[in-house]
């Protein structure tokens, strides 16, 4: 495939996968069999199965759950760079997959932070989606940790 084409598939998984619009079905048209999915502030996910359940569990939290992009794709092979700024707030159940402490029911808290993602596209999947992201902002946001 293209950079071209690599590009729009990125375009559309950060649309339909972390827009505000959550299709679910776009995980298994455009993720990988065994995509590695991994960002600083959550456990790592292996297969569609693990990242479907990581977007059914970070949404349920978080209702209003939406990111979208602030630059222009990037890319080079397979590889495309996005660089996005999102958050939403905790209305709905408990929430624990961050690495320092956990959300109790309906906090309230919104959490809105940036960050960048390197994906790879392989024959029109995405078998990697790797995030940093401003994980001291959230935690801060959320209460989980106290600022100096």
């Amino acid at each position: 495939m293209s950079i071209e084409d690599n590009k729009a598939v990125v375009a559309r998984w950060f649309t339909e996968f972390w827009g505000p619009d959550f299709n679910e079905a776009v995980i298994d048209e455009l993720a990988a069999p065994d995509i590695r999915f991994e960002y600083s502030l959550h456990a790592p996910c292996r297969g569609r199965d693990e990242v479907r359940a990581f977007a059914k569990k970070f949404r349920e939290s978080f209702p209003d759950l939406a990111f979208g992009g602030t630059a222009d794709l990037i890319a080079e092979g397979d590889y495309v760079v996005g660089q996005w700024i999102g958050g939403g707030t905790h209305t709905g159940p408990a929430f624990d997959d961050m690495p320092i402490g956990a959300l109790p029911v309906n906090t309230g808290k919104t959490m809105r932070f940036t960050g960048t993602t390197v994906l790879k596209v392989e024959n029109g999947l995405i078998t990697e989606e790797v995030g940093l992201d401003d994980g001291v902002t959230v935690l801060q946001q959320l209460g989980l940790i106290i600022p100096a």
